[in-house]
């Protein structure tokens, strides 16, 4: 009995920015061992779907034609940067975000590029973009930044009062182990900067303490299945988003949560993915719960 196995799923558009997702989608594939599927769609409403006016024509076969090309020319870069490597491509019709994530379902990770030229590639900044990597079943990763630089190092953003950490905390663990990196666990809060402002410093280093205590209990479970990942743990004053983005100059992958709040910052972690996927300077994998 053969079992096959998840594959690395990458979107692409030809565009440059598609062509930094394969790269990135290839290399992963590569480092897992994994297959990788390259997937184009053709933007396509369903036949039942309501709409309120006339329904569009169906996709010409000049744009099936140039999806084909953007296929093989994909399948021809991935191949050519590991010639061992399984890939497959499929060419799909539909509504974008509905298509990337019934992909991301069959997939260990979806891929995508920043951003496009149009067609289903404008949408990987905007709401359907945002909207597959909040609710795909897996890690969705946003290739963002050069990729190619190696800085040897994993940056996890954690919300200690998240619900995604410890899917996130795998997911980064595994990637410094694979890569050999180091792993930077960050924490940020603004609340120490409001007490010290009303004057309460006492307070505000309790405060500060007990959050270094509860980041250190939760990264000890994972560091004692990863005993080969070197980690530096940080508490940081800082508002989330920016405090990540810092951190991703120096990162050769920012991971974060799909969900979460915190009382303490009164931040989504929804919102801190957002603000990231738009700033980080290297590629961010947003991962959620798995179901």
């Amino acid at each position: 009995m053969t079992v096959s196995l998840p594959a690395i799923a990458v979107g692409t558009d030809g565009s440059p920015q598609a062509e930094a997702a394969v790269r990135w989608a290839a290399d992963e594939a590569a480092r897992r061992r994994l297959p990788l599927r390259i997937v184009h769609v053709l933007q396509e409403v369903p036949r039942d779907y309501p709409l309120p006016g006339p329904r569009p024509q169906d996709v010409p076969d000049h744009q099936v034609d140039a999806g084909r090309q953007v296929l093989a020319e994909a399948e021809k870069l991935a191949r050519d940067l590991h010639p061992d490597l399984t890939v497959t491509t499929r060419l799909e019709r539909g509504l974008p975000r509905v298509v990337l994530l019934e992909q991301a379902k069959e997939a260990f990770t979806m891929v995508l590029g920043n951003r496009g030229h149009g067609g289903f590639a404008s949408l990987l900044l905007g709401s359907t973009g945002l909207r597959v990597a909040g609710h795909a079943q897996g890690p969705v990763v946003i290739v963002r930044g050069t990729p190619d630089p190696v800085h040897g190092e994993i940056v996890a953003g954690v919300d200690l009062y998240g619900r995604d950490n410890d899917e996130l905390l795998a997911y980064a663990f595994d990637e410094a182990s694979l890569r050999g990196a180091r792993l930077r666990v960050r924490y940020a809060f603004q609340l120490a900067e409001l007490l010290l402002a009303a004057g309460d410093r006492d307070e505000a280093s309790r405060l500060e303490q007990g959050l270094r205590a509860q980041l250190q209990e939760i990264v000890d479970r994972w560091q004692e299945r990863y005993q080969s990942v070197h980690v530096v743990q940080e508490v940081v004053r800082e508002h989330p988003v920016q405090a990540l983005v810092d951190a991703s100059r120096r990162a050769d992958l920012l991971v974060v949560g799909a969900r979460g709040h915190s009382p303490l910052g009164g931040v989504l972690l929804g919102s801190v993915s957002h603000g990231v996927i738009h700033h980080a300077a290297c590629p961010v994998a947003v991962v959620g719960p798995r179901r």
